[in-house]
Parts: structure tokens; C-alpha cells; sequence
């Protein structure tokens, strides 16, 4: 007998994902007028942070409410809904307005300068990658502009400020990657609606949906490593093995720093996310050597070209690599067919861009086998670094972007079925 996250709750409601063969990535679940005043009656407790911030606009009329659920927003802390919107009469929900509006996205990039929830550590993962994608981008500036204007060259530019630069912007990437395996392991496992539900008493059998009360880590402000708010929900199976990210568990988790081998070879190994997550981590590990054999001392010693690719090069090839792998696993993650690009859903672009930086920081190591007999090689080796680097920083911040965005709402029109619930910022 298994537990509910390793069962069923990965094919409640409409499941999809782009290989048959890995857990799906998505679930649409309707919420009927029945189910949302069962939710809304065991559920009163509301965030009101949050519900003063949406109680300032203006509600959507619905006549359908779907929530979605999604692997990469369950590892963000990120509660997704779509929404049929009808003329009031024949409404029966009142939800948020879109999220997927300028006004609403200029109010995102706004929150990225003035919230600073450093107990989330999707969050710190956006944050730390972003750090690093900046420092790598002065480490290019250092190494590439003396090529393109020799005369702006200063006394050590590019062994000194290039190798310091490169090495803790590969510590930083590691850093970040550490953080982002945490995230992965530590996906909620309550299923978490993370959404209150209300009747609006002045209309018999209209339901109201605010931000409300969550089970995901993210919302725990005492401590880094602890469990979210506790939630109300039942478990819906008395087996007496019921996650033990559930609230109602004897034994609930709290935090894990790495999965225990049955869950490993039973769960994580089918999960997209996860094996991105995990190319990341190698993929940081093996570029970190290249990052620390750029140090001036090291790089003075290695004064052999074989030395030089096989110390330097060569793991800037192989952890490129493995950012290029990552990002195409991101990118997959958020499609529904493995051939069908989703150029509508944030994830997809965050991975996009991040498979063009790695495609830069592999061109850049593959390259620079051939760099020290051929300066138009060198050039391009360096302009490969370049444009990686640019290539992360702006997938980092679009992943800063959506950490913060915890309640996404898509406006559905036409009764097509929502791509994402955030536009491309």
C-alpha cells in the first residue's frame, strides 16, 4: 500500500503531460457551486494580505472555475485558476481580476523591488540565479570588451577581474542549484488549493474565491526549513498512510534535505521537474571546476594546452551541457505535447532562455579548445559568454518574477482551455 502522493493524486481530475511514460504535469479540476460551498464551510480562514490586495479591484463574474494544477507551480508555492467569465446574472462565482494584464504585470515587476520574503526559498532560488547570472555577465564584460576595443583594456581585466568573476559566478550557480534540488524534494504533497471559498450571503449560492489558506512550505515566515500553514482539507483515503506532508498525518513532514530511495526510484525519477532540477545540480557541479581553475594562480600553471582543456574547457563543455538539458526538461515540463512549444505559460520561457544560456557557456568551453591558436575562435568563445550570460540573467528574472506571483488568474474567453495563468513580462 502506497501513500496518496505516490496513487491517485496525480490522475484526480483531467491529467495531462508531454510523455506518457513520466508522471503528468498538469491537472484540471473543475469546483462546482456544491463542492466550493463544502470547501467554503470548512475553510473560513482567510489571507488578508491577500484579500485586501485583490479586494482593491474590481471581481470577475464566473460561471466556471478551474483549478489548476501544475508540477512546477507545486514546487513554487503557486496556486493557479481559470476562470469562464459571464454577465452577473448568470454568474456563480466572483473571483480576482486576471493577473495577465499590464496593469497587473507592471504591479508584479513592482512587488520584485519591494517584497523580500526571504523564508521562501523558491524566492532565494530566483534571487541567488539572478545574482549569479549578473556577476557572470561582468565576468563577459571583462573578457570579451578588450577584444572589442583593445585600447579600453586595463592591468589584469581579463586574468584577474574575468577569473574572480568566473569563479564566483560558478559558486553562486551552484549555490542556487543547491537550493533548487531543496525545492524539488520539497514539493507540497497536500494537494493545496490555496484558495478560500466563501458564499456571498446577499446572493443565495454565489460563491466568493480569495487568496486563502495554504499547506505549501513557501508560507512558513518562522524559519527556512519548516512546514507551511496548516490546511483544513481531509485526506480523502483512510488507508492510515497518508502523506506525511498532510496536516492530518500522525508524522508530518517538516522539511526533507533528500528523498529516501523508494521515493527516488518510485516518484522523482518520473518526474520532469525534478530531472531538470537534477541536470542543474550536475550540470552546476562539473561548470564550478571550470570556475575554479579561471582563478589567476591556477591559470597560470596551466601552461599547457592540454592542461587548459582538460582542467578548464573541457567542464565548461560538460556542465554547459547539462544547462542545456535542464532547460529543454523546464520547457517540456510546462507542454502538453513534447511537441507543441507552450509559448503562452512563464515556466516555458524561463527554461527558453535558459536553454539559450546554456547553449552560450557550452559554445563559449567548445570554442576555446581551439581559442589560443585562433583569435577570431577566441573572439567568439568570449561573445558565446557573453550572450549566455544575458541569456540567464533575463530567465532569472522572469523566475523572479513568478515566485512572487503566488495566485495566478487566467481570464479564460471562448471556452478554450488556459495555457498559463501569467503573460511573458
Amino acid at each position: 500500500m502506497t501513500s496518496r502522493h505516490f496513487s491517485d493524486r496525480h490522475y484526480e481530475g483531467a491529467a495531462s503531460g508531454p510523455f506518457s511514460f513520466l508522471n503528468p504535469t498538469t491537472r484540471r479540476i473543475p469546483l462546482s457551486s456544491t463542492q466550493a460551498r463544502q470547501l467554503g464551510n470548512s475553510d473560513a480562514s482567510v489571507d488578508k494580505s491577500a484579500q485586501n490586495e485583490s479586494g482593491a479591484n474590481p471581481e470577475t463574474s464566473a460561471e466556471d472555475v478551474h483549478h489548476l494544477w501544475r508540477t512546477r507551480d507545486n514546487r513554487k508555492g503557486r496556486h493557479a485558476i481559470a476562470v469562464n467569465p459571464v454577465a452577473d446574472k448568470n454568474a456563480r462565482f466572483l473571483t480576482p481580476p486576471s493577473t495577465s494584464t499590464l496593469r497587473a504585470t507592471l504591479r508584479g515587476i513592482i512587488r520584485m523591488f519591494t517584497t523580500y520574503p526571504y523564508w521562501d526559498v523558491s524566492y532565494l532560488v530566483a534571487v541567488v540565479f539572478t545574482l549569479g547570472s549578473v556577476i557572470w555577465c561582468i565576468n563577459a564584460c571583462f573578457v570579451w570588451l578588450p577584444l572589442v576595443s583593445p585600447s579600453s583594456e586595463f592591468p589584469g581585466e581579463i586574468l584577474d577581474g574575468g577569473g574572480w568573476t568566473a569563479f564566483i559566478g560558478a559558486t553562486v550557480f551552484e549555490f542556487g542549484s543547491v537550493l533548487l534540488m531543496l525545492e524539488a524534494v520539497n514539493e507540497n504533497r497536500a494537494d493545496c488549493f490555496g484558495w478560500a471559498l466563501e458564499e456571498v450571503l446577499e446572493e443565495h449560492g454565489l460563491i466568493r474565491i480569495t487568496p486563502g489558506k495554504c499547506s505549501h512550505h513557501h508560507q512558513n515566515k518562522k524559519n527556512f526549513v519548516g512546514r507551511g500553514n496548516e490546511s483544513t482539507d481531509k485526506p480523502k483515503h483512510g488507508t492510515g498512510m497518508e502523506s506525511k506532508d498532510h496536516p492530518d498525518s500522525k508524522n508530518p513532514r517538516t522539511w526533507t534535505w533528500w528523498p529516501s530511495w523508494y521515493e527516488l526510484r518510485t516518484h522523482y525519477v518520473k518526474e520532469i521537474g525534478f530531472l531538470a532540477c537534477a541536470f542543474q545540480m550536475f550540470g552546476a557541479t562539473v561548470f564550478w571546476i571550470s570556475g575554479f581553475t579561471a582563478l589567476p594562480k591556477i591559470q597560470e600553471a596551466l601552461s599547457t594546452p592540454p592542461a587548459l582543456n582538460g582542467a578548464y574547457w573541457a567542464p565548461q563543455v560538460v556542465g554547459g551541457s547539462g544547462f542545456i538539458i535542464s532547460g529543454v526538461l523546464f520547457m517540456l515540463e510546462t507542454q502538453q505535447k513534447w511537441y507543441l512549444p507552450a509559448y503562452t505559460v512563464l515556466g516555458w520561457h524561463i527554461g527558453a532562455w535558459n536553454l539559450i544560456g546554456g547553449i552560450g557557456f557550452t559554445l563559449c568551453g567548445a570554442l576555446g579548445f581551439a581559442a589560443s591558436s585562433n583569435t577570431g575562435v577566441a573572439y567568439q568563445s568570449s561573445l558565446a559568454t557573453f550572450w549566455g550570460s544575458w541569456a540567464f540573467l533575463i530567465g532569472s528574472a522572469i523566475q523572479w518574477f513568478e515566485a512572487l506571483d503566488k495566485h495566478p488568474v487566467d481570464i479564460e474567453t471562448g471556452g478554450g482551455r488556459v495555457a498559463d495563468t501569467q503573460p511573458v513580462a
